[in-house]
């Protein structure tokens, strides 16, 4: 049950210098009221764990973060790679939809600043109203004929600052959505770069094997010649061919995985998948190991766009908190009407009537059975979801960088080691070839010593890819090379004051 108070201000016939001095009056008076509330700004979240100064796997000093370039993909020294996260960035649907969110967010921040302000109209009418009646009667029920305009205003003054809270929501949402774009734009970069080292790192494989392929098909060749001069057996030549068929049967799956890295190439570049967007480069080399700046852990709270925009949807349930509060309070509803009347009574023209209202209206809750009270307990409990989610993102954040060190530190030792294995076995195989050639050794150790060469080479491709995935992993987990953004002062610009 609300109970309402209206004061009508003024009303028909008087001048409207009257009404005016109301309206200003009661502005001045709503103002005051404003600025009499104390209002403390949104405070930032803080993590649920101390973060320590320096992550576990990067070292006793951590490096300064400042090393993290504008555009990581570039320091891979790769034009192609260059161009295709150019290209993605550009055309990528993903991103434009995110931005199409901020587009939406802004819309919502505007409507809800408008609600500071009053809403200005004008109307207009036409009326005439005739009768038969004779002379006499027509001097109690006269002839009319009436055209009015004027403009009216309506204005619901902010009091306990519910309505500042909604705008200053909005705008959280909106700064939480041009985050969503940063972040989208380094999930992109960031996968194009990951599926075109895959793609490469298939290509290579598939020529590793096609190499040996063509070599144990020369191997059964020559066993074939060999059985024919009774220098060798049968079951010679079927374990040389089945060795040539089992490296043949290993080539479609690296197809499949090339194929399936164009495919999803184009559809990160807003292309046909049906068309390669890549061509073959057998002069790639995988770019050589580099040092990352990784900084502190805290840094990650201003450099990851996924931690921001989780901070400024925390801001914004704060703030949708304070709205909902703000509904236990008075409301004041303040509606003026301006305007000009031609009237005419059977023959009599009384115009111009000038006509004016203004009027008050007090509202308060009393009794609601407890739905304020529901709704504030709601809201409230969505802003301990949003702060919860954004504690447990911070923790992933700092579990991902950790990760992704480990992974680069622990592959660099195992590709150094599979390095010297692959040089080994090499060196091997020429000896193996020349020994069964002379007759020194049979064939079936000549293909184990050539097994050995595919499956170390083979370690020796997937354990470079994993090296620069961690790198792009890494990337990622740090928030990329974009410029740091400073979500928490820029949600208190945003959202200023909240009402106690």
């Amino acid at each position: 049950m609300n109970h309402h108070f209206i004061a009508p201000a003024g009303h028909g016939g008087r001048p409207p210098g009257a009404p005016l001095l109301s309206l200003l009056v009661l502005a001045a008076a709503a103002l005051a009221i404003l600025s009499a509330c104390s209002v403390p700004p949104v405070q930032s979240p803080v993590p649920s764990v101390p973060l320590t100064a320096a992550f576990a796997q990067g070292g006793a000093t951590p490096v300064a973060g400042q090393a993290l370039d504008g555009a990581w993909w570039a320091g891979y020294g790769d034009p192609a790679l260059t161009a295709l996260v150019e290209q993605a960035l550009a055309a990528n649907q993903d991103v434009a939809i995110a931005l199409q969110r901020v587009a939406q967010a802004r819309a919502g921040s505007d409507a809800q600043s408008s609600r500071l302000w009053p809403t200005v109209g004008v109307q207009a009418s036409a009326s005439r109203s005739e009768s038969g009646l004779p002379p006499p009667i027509k001097v109690v029920m006269p002839d009319i004929r009436a055209l009015r305009a004027g403009a009216d205003v309506a204005w619901e003054i902010d009091v306990a600052g519910g309505v500042r809270a909604a705008r200053d929501a909005a705008q959280a949402d909106a700064a939480a959505a041009a985050a969503g774009v940063e972040g989208a734009r380094l999930l992109v970069a960031s996968e194009v770069a990951r599926q075109y080292f895959a793609l490469r790192s298939a290509e290579e494989r598939l020529r590793i094997v096609q190499a040996l392929a063509a070599a144990q098909r020369e191997t059964a060749i020559r066993v074939a010649s060999r059985l024919r001069e009774g220098e060798a057996s049968a079951f010679d030549l079927d374990r040389a061919r089945a060795e040539a068929d089992a490296l043949d049967a290993q080539l479609p799956p690296q197809r499949m995985l090339a194929g399936i890295s164009q495919t999803r190439l184009a559809v990160l570049l807003g292309r046909n998948p049906s068309a390669s967007v890549v061509g073959g480069n057998a002069g790639f080399a995988w770019p050589a190991a580099r040092e990352i700046g990784t900084g502190q852990p805290s840094e990650l709270l201003r450099r990851r766009p996924d931690l921001i925009a989780a901070e400024a949807r925390v801001g914004a349930e704060t703030l949708r908190g304070a709205e909902a509060q703000a509904q236990r309070w008075p409301k004041l509803f303040l509606s003026v009407l301006l305007g000009r009347e031609d009237l005419q009574l059977n023959a009599l023209n009384l115009s111009p009537v000038r006509f004016s209202n203004v009027a008050l209206a007090f509202a308060m809750p009393i009794f609601n059975a407890g739905r304020i009270d529901a709704g504030i307990r709601a809201q409230s409990a969505r802003a301990e979801e949003a702060l919860l989610e954004w504690q447990k993102a911070v923790l992933v954040a700092v579990q991902e960088v950790e990760d992704s060190l480990l992974v680069r530190a622990q592959e660099a030792e195992r590709a150094a080691a599979l390095a010297s294995t692959v040089e080994h076995r090499r060196r091997s195989l020429q000896r193996a070839q020349s020994l069964q050639r002379e007759g020194q050794i049979d064939l079936l150790v000549l293909l184990d010593v050539q097994r050995s060469v595919l499956s170390s080479e083979l370690a020796l491709s997937d354990s470079r890819l994993q090296q620069v995935l961690a790198d792009v992993q890494l990337y990622k987990a740090l928030g990329g090379g974009f410029a740091p953004a400073r979500a928490g002062t820029a949600m208190t610009s945003l959202a200023k004051r909240t009402p106690q």
